[in-house]
């Protein structure tokens, strides 16, 4: 019973210790800070940590120069386990918090903390922050004060979006290459506002080149972008190849930009939360400059084994075999390894005997698209057979490539080869072949080619013809069923994707559901910014597109009014309820506001509806 007893607990203790270890994720380390601050204004630097650090004393602050330190370092800890499906799930965070007072206007970094965790130094990325002048803040809160009284909380809210807070750009690594020379173009949005999502969008035209995407991370980064600060998204990356040269002029890719601005309401105070502040989401059309591209053209005196690859290579080669039979089948294999445009390299030229008969080159390629350009090897296989005894010396391939750091042509080249070619014993001569041959006398040379029939031809009919036979007539009547059937399904198709309101019900779930999930992980990872954010995305987004009304013109009243129409009073309130908080604790300083329960209201305010609306 004791040694029974004894396996029980070690196996327990060898699941949890494999529990544990499967959910311990990467060690982060990530810089916590307001992208906006004015003169004189007192904020929060936080660094936050994943895990638990290997010794506290490890940890190395920034200089925080020009910035005053009110108060810090103050330690955070926590930890968390989660059940789903099944499967456990933990986490630990570790922060450290900085109370900061901004001294001057300008626009500043905090530098890169690092702490050991995990074994290894771990270190944030410097985050840059703009302090904006006593000038700045005053004007903009008293042209907010006299706005309220004029204007109504949309427009204001829409003007608190100034000139040059969401731009559009499309970075080139270089303006000026050479044809055929990689460029790499990435798609940006820079904001200093909250993005709410994107609404449409149009990929720019790159008439010249070949283009290929790449995968790039999303972001959102922190930039600095003529001497303002920016949260910064990839929204795609391309590998462009000009084809001509000459100026080939990249044209604009435009974007329509969903904002969110939050605006102070009107005659409302909370002793608790202060003023109470109201999410409106403004539309922005935003369109990326032309851009001009220089493509230089190769210098002169390219030699004749040059057919256009760029970039650099080296070249090596492989035969199956240097002594062979009469009428044997023989493989030379040429592999081009390196990097630069390899999805225009073009087989190299192989010049062969002319008792050798040469047959389809076959090609195989292994190739990483990165931002320099495509990498791996390209490789090709020159099968031909010999058909004469004797020995023959096979002059060297050539493989011309123009090396953009040298600004040259280069040219690589393979040892010659001598293949020894023996007498073939096991065929008879070709020349003593004659018409009267017997058949067992031929031997087949290789495996596509064969002895031909010398016979009278006869043709003579093996089946019953297959035309108005009842198999004919059943399988037309089979295909005319299949095509009324498929004619039918696609009328059904395009008469539902016609329904705008009817595709926009159907995904409104699903899109929620993503969202819910994007929130979920925040929520673990103690983002609560992030977390609130992403609540609303997926509240406000269900609801637009659950009764077709679009994000920029629904409030609060219409979403009453929708469900008060189909019965669902008590759901309205319980979903506007859910908003209400996610709204004011996004901004509310107070940082024990319970997501968990917040994240639960939500997902069953949204089951409810969503049963009610079905």
């Amino acid at each position: 019973m004791k040694s029974l007893f004894r396996k029980v607990i070690t196996i327990t203790l060898l699941l949890c210790t494999v529990v544990v270890a499967w959910g311990a994720g990467a060690v982060t380390f990530k810089t916590e800070a307001p992208m906006f601050v004015s003169q004189g204004e007192t904020f929060r630097v936080a660094f936050n940590l994943n895990a638990k650090p290997d010794d506290k004393n490890s940890f190395i602050a920034p200089s925080f120069e020009n910035f005053n330190v009110l108060a810090g370092p103050t330690v955070s800890q926590g930890s968390s386990v989660q059940w789903v499906n099944g499967q456990k799930s933990s986490s630990v965070s570790y922060r450290i918090t900085y109370l900061l007072e901004a001294t001057k206007s300008g626009v500043f970094t905090i530098g890169a903390a690092s702490i050991v965790a995990d074994g290894k130094r771990c270190s944030t990325k410097p985050t840059a922050i703009e302090v904006r002048g006593e000038g700045q803040s005053a004007s903009s809160s008293s042209s907010s004060s006299s706005a309220t009284k004029k204007e109504s909380a949309k427009k204001r809210a829409d003007s608190r979006i100034e000139q040059g807070d969401l731009l559009l750009r499309l970075d080139l690594s270089s303006r000026s290459v050479y044809k055929g020379e990689p460029i790499r173009a990435r798609l940006k949005l820079y904001s200093r506002v909250d993005i709410a999502g994107i609404e449409s969008s149009k990929v720019p035209t790159f008439n010249g080149f070949w283009t290929q995407q790449i995968e790039v991370p999303a972001g959102p980064y922190r930039e600095t972008l003529n001497g303002k600060v920016y949260q910064s998204y990839n929204i795609a990356e391309y590998l462009l190849y000009p084809q001509q040269d000459g100026t080939l002029t990249i044209g604009s890719a435009e974007m329509t930009v969903l904002a969110q601005v939050m605006v102070a309401t009107e005659d409302s105070f909370d002793p608790f939360f202060g003023v109470s502040h109201q999410a409106y989401t403004i539309r922005r059309v935003l369109k990326s400059p032309v851009v001009n591209v220089q493509i230089k053209p190769f210098p002169a005196g390219a030699p004749a084994s040059f057919t256009g690859a760029v970039g650099q290579y080296t070249l090596s080669q492989e035969l199956s075999a240097s002594e062979v039979a009469a009428n044997s089948a023989v493989t030379l294999r040429l592999t081009i390894s390196g990097s630069g445009n390899m999805n225009f390299i073009s087989a190299p030229k192989l010049s062969l005997p002319t008792s050798f008969e040469l047959y389809d080159v076959k090609s195989e390629e292994k190739m990483q698209n990165k931002a320099s350009g495509s990498s791996g090897y390209r490789r090709f296989d020159y099968p031909f057979i010999v058909r004469a005894e004797g020995d023959y010396d096979v002059e060297p391939i050539e493989f011309t490539y123009f090396d953009i750091s040298k600004r040259q042509y280069v040219t690589l080249t393979t040892p010659s080869w001598h293949i020894k070619v023996t007498p073939d014993k096991s065929a008879s001569s070709s020349s003593k072949l004659s018409i009267g041959v017997g058949r067992e006398d031929v031997q087949q040379l290789g495996n596509d080619i064969r002895f031909i029939k010398l016979d009278d031809p006869a043709l003579r009919s093996v089946v019953a013809p297959l035309v108005l036979s009842p198999l004919y007539w059943a399988l037309v009547a089979v295909m005319l069923l299949l095509a009324i059937s498929g004619y039918l399904l696609i009328r059904k198709y395009i008469r539902d994707n016609s329904n705008i309101v009817l595709v926009k019900g159907k995904r409104a779930n699903r899109v929620a559901v993503k969202r819910f999930r994007i929130a979920e992980r925040y929520m673990r990872e103690e983002d609560r910014r992030a977390f609130y954010k992403e609540m609303l995305r997926a509240l406000w987004g269900y609801l637009s597109d659950r009764f077709n009304i679009p994000v920029a013109d629904l409030t609060r009243e219409m979403v009453r009014e929708e469900l008060s129409h189909r019965g669902a009073s008590a759901e309205a309130e319980a979903v506007i309820a859910v908003i209400a908080r996610c709204e004011e604790a996004q901004y509310s300083p107070i940082e024990t506001l319970d997501m968990e329960n917040i994240y639960k209201e939500g997902v069953e305010a949204i089951s409810k509806i969503e049963k009610i609306a079905k």
